[in-house]
C-alpha cells in the first residue's frame, strides 16, 4: 500500500465525525417540540410545575392549624378538668365543715329547748359546742381554695369565728348571770345569740352566693357551694326569748326544781289535709283516705311561761295494731300556737267507725290536763 492510500484513508476518517456532527445538528433542528409550538415557546407543563410546590405549602400549613386547634381544645380541656376537679375537692371539704356547724347550731338549740335544764348546765354544754366550732375554724383555715374564690373563703372563715363568739358568749353570760334576777340580763344574751344569726347572713351572702356565681363564669357544672344554718329557729335568739328563755331556766333551778309560773297548753284544732277539713270531736267525721292523707293538730300555750319539748301523740285506732305517730314541739312562747303535721300514715281502716285521737304530753308544773285530749269519732272512705 503506497502513501496515497493511506492518505485517502485518514482523510475518509477524518471527515466522518463531521458528517455524523452535521447529521445530528440537522436532527435536532427537524424534531419538532412537545404540544406542536415552535423554539422558545412554554408549554403547559411549566406552570404545573410551579403550582406544584405551593399547593404543598397550603397543604403543611392547613396541617399545622390544624394541630394547633387539636392540641388547643386537648389543653383547654385538660384545663377545664383540672378547674372542675380544684373546685370540687375544695368545695367537698367545705361541705364536711359546713355539715358540722350545722350540726353544733342544731345541738344549740336542743340544749337551750331543754326541759327542766339548768343554768351552769347548759352553761356547760354550750363551752363543748364552742370548742367544736373552734376546731372547724382551724380545719377552715388549712383549705386551700381555688385562687378565684380566697375571698369567699375568708367570709366563710369569718361566718364560723363569729359562731364561736356567739355560743362562748352565751356560755359565758348565762354562767355570769345564773344567780342573777335581773330582766335586763336577756339583753347580755340578745347580743351573742345575733352573731349566730349574722354568721348565717355571711355564709350566704358573702360565702355560697358569690361561690355559685363564680363556678358558673368558670364554666364549672355539677359542683354545688353547700349550705350551713346554724340558726334553726329564730324566734328562739331574739331578745324577748331570751326573757323567757331565763324565766324558765331560773324556775328549774330553784329549790326542789319545780318551776315558778303558770304552764299548761291545749289543743286548739285538728285538721284534716288535703281540704282543710275540721274535725269534730261531738259529730262522726266521714273522711276521705287520699294518698297523701295528712292530720294537722295546732296547739297552744295557754300559760305565761315558755315551754318546750312538747310531745304530740296521733293514734288510729283499728283491729290489728293502731297507727301511732309522735312529733315534737322544740319551744313554744306564751299565748303563741303551733302545728304539728302527721303524714304517711299507711293503711287506715276504711268503713267502719273508728276514732282519731290527740294526746298533747303535759308540760312541767301543768295542773289543767283536761284540753291536752281530744278523741274523733271518724270513718274513712275512698271518695
Amino acid at each position: 500500500m503506497d502513501r496515497r492510500d493511506n492518505d485517502i484513508e485518514f482523510d475518509f476518517f477524518d471527515e466522518e465525525p463531521a458528517t455524523t456532527e452535521a447529521q445530528s445538528s440537522q436532527s435536532r433542528v427537524r424534531l419538532p417540540r412537545r404540544g406542536g409550538r415552535g423554539p422558545g415557546l412554554r408549554g403547559p407543563a411549566g406552570p404545573a410545575r410551579g403550582l406544584t410546590p405551593l399547593l404543598r405549602l397550603l397543604a403543611l400549613i392547613a396541617i399545622i392549624v390544624a394541630a394547633l386547634v387539636f392540641f388547643g381544645l386537648l389543653i383547654q380541656s385538660c384545663a377545664s378538668t383540672s378547674r372542675h376537679d380544684a373546685y370540687k375537692g375544695y368545695m367537698g371539704k367545705v361541705g364536711s365543715i359546713a355539715q358540722s356547724s350545722a350540726a353544733d347550731g342544731a345541738q344549740v338549740a336542743t340544749d337551750l329547748t331543754t326541759p327542766g335544764v339548768k343554768v351552769t348546765d347548759l352553761a356547760s354544754k354550750l363551752d363543748g359546742v364552742a370548742e367544736q366550732e373552734r376546731q372547724n375554724v382551724a380545719a377552715a383555715l388549712r383549705l386551700d381554695p381555688p385562687g378565684k374564690l380566697r375571698p369567699e373563703n375568708e367570709d366563710l372563715i369569718e361566718a364560723l369565728q363569729l359562731r364561736v363568739s356567739g355560743v362562748q358568749g352565751l356560755a359565758d353570760t348565762f354562767r355570769k348571770t345564773a344567780s342573777s334576777k335581773a330582766s335586763t340580763d336577756a339583753a347580755l344574751l340578745a347580743a351573742p345569740a345575733e352573731r349566730l344569726l349574722a354568721s348565717d347572713v355571711i355564709w350566704d351572702d358573702l360565702f355560697r352566693g358569690p361561690a355559685t356565681t363564680q363556678m358558673k363564669s368558670d364554666g364549672v357544672s355539677g359542683v354545688v357551694a353547700p349550705e350551713s344554718h346554724f340558726v334553726t329557729n329564730q324566734s328562739l335568739i331574739t331578745e324577748q326569748s331570751m326573757v323567757l328563755v331565763l324565766q324558765r331556766l331560773r324556775g328549774a333551778s330553784t329549790s326542789g326544781g319545780t318551776p315558778t309560773g303558770i304552764h299548761g297548753t291545749n289543743i286548739v284544732e285538728t285538721k284534716v289535709s288535703p281540704g282543710g277539713q275540721t274535725l269534730s270531736s261531738v259529730t262522726e267525721n266521714t273522711v276521705t283516705a287520699t294518698t297523701d292523707l295528712a292530720f294537722s293538730v295546732t296547739v297552744a300555750d295557754s300559760g305565761d311561761s315558755q315551754e318546750v319539748g312538747i310531745q304530740v301523740t296521733l293514734t288510729i285506732k283499728k283491729t290489728q295494731g293502731a297507727i301511732v305517730k309522735t312529733k315534737t314541739i322544740d319551744l313554744i312562747n306564751p299565748g303563741q300556737t303551733k302545728t304539728v303535721t302527721f303524714s304517711n300514715l299507711g293503711q287506715v281502716p276504711f268503713a267502719q267507725r273508728t276514732t282519731v285521737q290527740v294526746d298533747v304530753a303535759p308540760v312541767a308544773g301543768e295542773h289543767n290536763t283536761s284540753n291536752n285530749k281530744a278523741s274523733y269519732p271518724v270513718i274513712f272512705s275512698l271518695g
